[in-house]
């Protein structure tokens, strides 16, 4: 086979070789063309935007219309290149001697700018402009961008630099304020259907509309990746494309079936569930592209409910957008949510299974058992019509008023919120003024600081010495203390430094000498006094009505946290920023 006769993909075959052949990106075409007729073409052009949306293609465009000199050579700069002269054909072929193209991610260090900066100082040879084609721009050392900094900002007016990346996050705001910034935006699949069906035509082939739509979802707005897709799928079908065929070599169900399996797991039939997966599987779907398709059914149905335009999606058929319409009007946005929440999770756990498709059965099972689980406010009201649940106010033996409208109203989140006669949990007391230590002002009298064991807790948690702070919590029983002087029995699984660490820290921390001793007697655990008092608090929990009546709903629920009102409340106001009153605005005129 000669290289003339050679088969190109579709590609290149295709690839824009002027801006009216661009497709969704009219902002940077209008731009370029009002800067080239008004001659106030920039130094420096920065390309940005997903793979396969044309940043290289783009940066060859502006090249050829910079040097084209039309087909009688007497032509100016221009954003309608003739492709007929000598510089565009050379330039869209890669060959041009004053057009030169870097790959930075091969070519990223300092002594590759340098022969750019060596060879900016000469005249083009044979066009108008010598222009430098960087792409993946971003892949530059920082030396290199530092090296290339000077010569950016000041180039001869004979050179042009044109960068591409799809990092813009990685390049140095430093060259981004020298080059004039394009954002290549991804392409609406109304305008990639319609670039698709072109190109069908052109190769004479026979593809279905759907076929097109699956295409268009999977290339994810890349034209380079549905013009890659597409020359796969003629080969596949032989230039008689189906949509069936197109699922299978993507290895895609049926939206139609993602839809059925999506109204299966709602309506909590695990069995047909389960065997509408396995029948999607043997149909040659891959497990983690069902559930990405379940997701984007979650996503597609709450932005439906929000926004009913949404279903006019044009890479679904007539009857799967109407479909979508009534489920989206008949499903709460918590259950889609939730449904959004766990498909997440689910992918994560499918793609680090050693086999996929049960990892995903997992995940249905999952979904289906939750599908009927009651909503917030559902649960508040089943509760409130319990015949457990006292109807008119009464008093506990703690002295606690209870009655319906407790009952009805959330609190907080929680299961129940204890008195604050309940807490005396010792952390609470921990959070003292002795967290606020400073140690570099403790000289003399740094024992006075020191009247209490929760004063030596402090300064550990001040110094942040966490292993330290667990031992002393879990394994030192203490016997007696005063300032300067402890006296302690270790557990059976205290370290046997613990002493000698604690003194050690102690001393360093205060400049003062501390008599740690082992001893036999000691009292309960800092670990163990909280643990008595979390099982006092969860005894007292469990004798409310209220909670009785959701373990008599739900027997298998927990108590997972007690908190009183005043801690609550306390969190709060240390998680809100505080109020500031005349606060200067930049913006303000005198």
């Amino acid at each position: 086979m000669t290289e003339a006769s050679a088969y190109q993909v579709l590609a290149r075959k295709y690839r824009p070789e002027t801006f009216a052949d661009l497709v969704g990106q009219d902002t940077m075409v209008q731009t370029l063309r009002n800067a080239f007729e008004a001659e106030r073409i920039a130094q420096a052009f920065l390309m940005t935007g997903i793979r396969g949306t044309g940043k290289t293609t783009t940066a060859r465009i502006i090249a050829k219309g910079m040097n084209c000199v039309g087909v009688d050579g007497k032509g100016t700069a221009t954003v309608d290149p003739c492709g007929k002269c000598e510089n565009c054909i050379s330039i869209m072929e890669g060959r041009h001697v004053d057009v030169l193209e870097m790959d930075a991610a091969s070519r990223t260090g300092v002594n590759d700018i340098r022969e750019i900066i060596d060879s900016v100082a000469y005249r083009a040879a044979s066009a108008r402009y010598k222009i430098y084609i960087i792409d993946e721009v971003h892949m530059l050392s920082t030396n290199a961008f530092n090296a290339l900094l000077k010569t950016l900002e000041e180039p001869p007016a004979h050179v042009k630099f044109i960068f591409a990346t799809t990092e813009i996050r990685k390049v140095p705001v430093t060259v981004l304020s020298r080059c004039q910034r394009f954002d290549l935006r991804r392409i609406e699949p109304e305008v990639m259907i319609a670039l698709l069906k072109k190109i069908t035509s052109a190769e004479k082939a026979n593809i279905a509309d759907e076929a097109l739509g699956l295409i268009t979802r999977a290339s994810e707005g890349s034209v380079r990746d549905a013009q890659s897709l597409l020359d796969q799928a003629i080969s596949f079908g032989a230039g008689q494309t189906t949509a069936e065929q197109v699922r299978k070599m993507l290895g895609l169900a049926d939206r139609g079936r993602i839809l059925d399996l999506f109204d299966l797991i709602l309506r909590g039939n695990v069995a047909e569930a389960l065997d509408e997966l396995s029948g999607q599987y043997a149909d040659g779907a891959d497990p983690i592209a069902v559930l990405r398709d379940l997701a984007e059914i979650s996503h597609w149905l709450s932005v439906i409910k929000i926004s009913p335009d949404a279903a006019d999606d044009p890479t679904a058929s007539p009857a799967q957008r109407d479909r979508g319409r009534l489920m989206a009007k008949s499903l709460p946005i918590r259950i889609l949510s939730r449904m959004w929440q766990m498909l997440l999770n689910s992918l994560e756990e499918v793609s680090r299974a050693p086999n996929s498709m049960m990892a995903a059965e997992m995940a249905v099972i999952r979904l289906t058992h939750v599908a009927d689980l009651p909503s917030p406010d559902e649960l508040i009201r089943k509760l409130d019509n319990s015949p457990n649940i006292p109807k008119k106010n009464t008093q506990t033996s703690d002295g606690l008023a209870v009655g319906k409208d407790d009952v009805s109203k959330p609190v907080e989140g929680k299961i129940l919120q204890t008195p604050s006669s309940y807490i005396t949990h010792p952390s609470n007391l921990q959070t003292t003024a002795g967290a606020t230590l400073r140690v570099a002002q403790l000289q003399e009298n740094a024992l006075v600081n020191f009247a209490i064991f929760n004063d030596v807790l402090n300064i550990i948690r001040h110094h942040r010495d966490i292993k330290l702070l667990v031992d002393v919590e879990n394994t030192l029983r203490l016997i007696s203390y005063s300032p300067g002087r402890i006296e302690f029995e270790p557990t059976e699984n205290a370290p046997k430094d613990l002493a000698q660490r604690l003194g050690s820290r102690l001393q360093t921390w205060t400049d003062t000498r501390w008599a740690v001793i082992v001893g036999v007697g000691g009292a309960q655990t800092i670990a163990e006094e909280r643990d008595a008092e979390m099982n006092v608090l969860t005894t007292k929990a469990k004798d409310h009505p209220f909670v009785q009546a959701v373990f008599t709903t739900f027997p298998n629920a927990e108590i997972t946290e007690i908190r009183a009102p005043q801690d609550v409340e306390k969190s709060e106001k240390l998680e809100s920023l505080p109020e500031v009153e005349d606060e200067w605005d930049p913006f303000d005129e005198d």
